[in-house]
């Protein structure tokens, strides 16, 4: 696909979550492309944060396109008036492009995306449930590290999504294109169970790492000792109940080639080190 023009090329690119697992990733595909980035989060220069307003046109002045990703959820109440005010801000600042990070099969999410569709056409949508990076950069990191994987997820299948393949789709939609308009899907090239994510990690690492099905209750008081909203809880059981239980094409669509393996993931982290005990 063409790339953006020269003068929406030399505008940086604001990066909402710059620092967080897609949003670390967007931001070095575009330094390495020799694109502008500007870091949108509450440590950044200058600051942003969704709770204060205040802080959002001075993130957004100057830049040419902008990649969205909400905290903590945009299923989250507050989360399509908080989307739909900033995306007119943004293009009432010059933006060209708005992508926005959502979730699949969350009801409330959509809210939020139709929220940006209202605010502007040159609108591209990336919808993704679980990462697998949140076996290694999340909330399921020490739960590998003990060898138990234990959540309220019962035989769920779930086509696992690595990060790597959402940052190159958004990072296509935000310098190509061809994007605007698109609401891009994404899974992973497997329907798989938590026992058999537990199975291939295992493999990966020589030692065994369990799946141990709890209920909803028991990661109540789990997610509460570890100072986690208890909301993501029915987030979490709602997402799993087989809506996002079927394989998608959006990868293939806006890439022109397969999504990455759970099983490649697994094996490449695991020679990272970071599940070493």
């Amino acid at each position: 696909m063409a790339e953006q023009s020269t003068q929406e090329a030399a505008k940086p690119i604001l990066v909402i979550g710059g620092t967080g697992k897609t949003g670390r990733r967007v931001a070095q595909r575009l330094k390495a492309r020799d694109v502008p980035v500007r870091i949108g989060s509450r440590s950044g220069e200058p600051a942003f944060d969704w709770q204060d307003q205040t802080t959002w046109q001075p993130v957004l002045q100057g830049v040419g396109a902008v990649y969205i990703t909400y905290y903590p959820d945009l299923g989250f109440p507050g989360a399509a008036e908080a989307i739909g005010a900033f995306a007119k801000q943004a293009v009432r600042s010059g933006a060209g492009r708005l992508v926005l990070l959502s979730g699949r099969g969350e009801e409330q999410a959509q809210v939020s995306e139709q929220a940006l569709k209202d605010a502007t056409d040159d609108w591209t949508i990336v919808r993704a449930s679980w990462f697998n990076q949140n076996f290694s950069e999340n909330f399921l990191l020490e739960p590998v590290l003990s060898g138990e994987i234990a959540l309220p997820a019962g035989d769920a299948v779930e086509p696992f999504v690595d990060a790597e393949d959402i940052a190159d789709v958004a990072v296509a939609a935000l310098t190509e294109e061809g994007h605007a308009g698109h609401l891009y899907e994404l899974s992973g090239p497997r329907l798989l169970t938590f026992a058999d994510t537990a199975a291939e990690i295992s493999a990966a690492l020589g030692r065994q790492v369990r799946y141990v099905a709890i209920t909803a209750e028991q990661y109540i008081d789990v997610l509460a000792e570890n100072g986690v909203p208890t909301e993501f809880v029915e987030l979490f059981t709602t997402t799993l109940d087989g809506r996002n239980a079927h394989l998608t094409d959006g990868v293939q669509r806006a890439l022109g080639r397969e999504p990455r393996d759970f099983r490649d993931y697994a094996r490449e982290t695991a020679a990272t080190g970071v599940w070493n005990v």
